[in-house]
C-alpha cells in the first residue's frame, strides 16, 4: 500500500486532552450523563468588557482587512506593558509576536531555535503539545522524570545529568500543566543561572501566571535572571487568565532576531491573528484583574474540594496543587488489581474504565509521559466536582 501521509506528520499523536474532551462531549450529546475533567478550560464566560470590545470591533471596517502578521502594534505595546506589570520583566513591543494561541507560540519558538538533532530538556509530566512541537521542529525531547515525592519539580542535578553537547533548550513551566506544581522563586532563579552558565536557551510557558494559591508565588525566570534575557523565550496568552480559550490569542516574547524569524514563519503559516480576537485581547490585558481574582478564588476552593475527595480513595495519592487548575493523582498502587472483572494493567486502561463505568472523563498519565497517573481539571463547577469525583471514588472502591 502506498503511504499517503509524510513520516513527519504521521509521527504526531492526537492531543490526548482534546480527544478525551471531544469524546466526553459526544457522549453527553448522545444523552449520557458524562462529567468531563479532561480539557483545561475555565467554565466561566469571557468577561463582559472584553466581549463588548469585540462586538464593537466587528462593526469597524478597519478590522475587516489584513493587519501585520506579527500582531497589532497597540496589542504588542499592551503585552509589553502587561508583562512588566505582572512579572517585572521589561521588554519592548519589538520583542513581542502575537500568535494564534499558545500552541502556535510554542511551535514558532521551537521552529526558530532548533536544528535537526538539537536536544531539548523536558521535565515530565509535561503538557502533551511540548514533545510534538519539539519533534516537528526537528528537535529531540529529553525527558527529565519527576513525581509526587519531589512535588513534581525537577532539580538542577537532574538537568546536569541529562545535559549533553547537543542540549540547546530547557522547557520550563511554572505553574505546571498537568501537575499544578509551582517552583519557588529561589528554584526559578537557580535554574535560570544554570541555563546561563551552560549557554542553554530557556522556553518558559507562563500561561498560568495568575493562578497560584496559598503561599505559592509565581516568578518569571528572565525577570529574576536578567542575564538570561538574550537566550529566553516567554510564551503566554489570554486563554486561561481571562477565560478566552476559544478566542485563540497568545504571544511569544524573546530577543529581536528570534521574534523576527518567528514572525517571518507566521507570515507564511497563518498571517495575522483574527483582528476581532486581537481587539478583545487588547481589552483583556489593559483591563484590571478583578474578574481574574474572582475566577482564581473559585479555582482555589475547587482544588481543595477535589483533592480531598480523590486523596481519600484507597490506593490513590493526590497532592494538593499549588497552581493552575489540575490535580495529578498517582494510581500506581491500583495497577495489577481487579475492577469489575478486569485486571488493571495501566492508567490508560483505568481511565477508559472510569469513562465507561462511571461516565467520568479523565486523562491518563501516559498522555503526559508518566504512566500510573491521571489528570483531572477542576475548571468546572463545584457540583460537577462533587458528583464526578464521587463517582470515581465509588467505582474505585470496588477494586480488589
Amino acid at each position: 500500500m502506498t503511504v499517503r501521509v509524510s513520516d513527519r506528520i504521521a509521527a504526531i499523536t492526537e492531543s490526548a486532552t482534546l480527544a478525551v474532551d471531544a469524546k466526553a462531549k459526544a457522549l453527553k450529546a448522545a444523552g449520557r450523563p458524562v462529567i468531563g475533567f479532561g480539557a483545561g478550560e475555565p467554565d466561566f464566560p469571557t468577561p463582559d468588557y472584553i466581549v463588548a470590545a469585540a462586538i464593537q470591533a466587528c462593526s469597524d471596517p478597519k478590522w475587516h482587512r489584513y493587519t501585520p502578521a506579527g500582531g497589532l502594534a497597540e496589542l504588542k505595546e499592551a503585552v509589553a506593558a502587561k508583562t512588566k506589570r505582572d512579572s517585572g520583566y521589561e521588554v519592548t513591543a519589538g520583542q513581542v509576536l502575537i500568535t494564534n494561541g499558545g500552541k502556535q507560540a510554542l511551535y514558532n519558538a521551537f521552529a526558530s531555535l532548533l536544528d535537526p538533532g538539537d536536544e531539548v530538556l523536558l521535565p515530565a509530566p509535561y503538557w502533551t503539545t511540548y514533545p510534538e512541537s519539539i519533534r516537528l521542529a526537528g528537535g529531540i525531547p529529553v525527558e527529565i522524570m519527576t513525581d509526587e515525592t519531589s512535588g513534581y519539580r525537577a532539580t538542577i542535578a537532574q538537568l546536569d545529568a541529562a545535559r549533553t553537547a547537543r542540549t540547546k533548550v530547557l522547557v520550563f513551566v511554572s505553574p505546571s500543566n498537568p501537575t499544578g506544581a509551582v517552583y519557588s522563586p529561589a528554584e526559578v532563579k537557580a535554574m535560570g543561572e544554570w541555563a546561563v552558565e551552560h549557554g542553554i536557551w530557556v522556553v518558559t510557558d507562563e500561561i498560568y501566571e495568575h493562578l497560584v494559591y496559598g503561599d505559592a508565588e509565581f516568578a518569571s525566570m528572565p525577570a529574576l535572571v536578567p542575564a538570561l534575557a538574550d537566550t529566553c523565550i516567554v510564551v503566554n496568552g489570554v486563554a486561561k487568565t481571562y477565560a478566552m480559550t476559544g478566542w485563540r490569542v497568545g504571544w511569544l516574547i524573546g530577543p529581536a532576531d528570534i521574534v523576527k524569524a518567528a514572525t517571518n514563519l507566521q507570515s507564511h503559516a497563518t498571517s495575522n491573528v483574527a483582528n476581532v480576537s486581537q481587539v478583545a485581547a487588547l481589552a483583556a490585558v489593559t483591563g484590571d484583574l478583578s474578574a481574574v481574582a474572582e475566577m482564581k478564588a473559585a479555582f482555589d476552593r475547587r482544588r481543595t474540594l477535589i483533592t480531598g475527595i480523590l486523596d481519600a480513595i484507597p490506593g490513590v495519592a493526590c497532592p494538593l496543587p499549588e497552581g493552575a487548575f489540575y490535580v495529578y493523582p498517582s494510581v500506581k498502587s491500583l495497577i495489577g488489581k481487579s475492577l469489575r472483572g478486569q485486571q488493571l494493567t495501566s492508567s490508560a486502561q483505568l481511565a477508559g474504565l472510569i469513562l465507561d463505568e462511571a461516565e467520568v472523563a479523565v486523562v491518563p498519565g501516559e498522555a503526559f509521559g508518566t504512566p500510573g497517573y491521571m489528570r483531572l481539571s477542576y475548571a468546572t463547577s463545584d457540583a460537577d466536582i462533587i458528583e464526578g469525583a464521587g463517582r470515581i471514588a465509588a467505582l474505585l472502591g470496588e477494586i480488589n
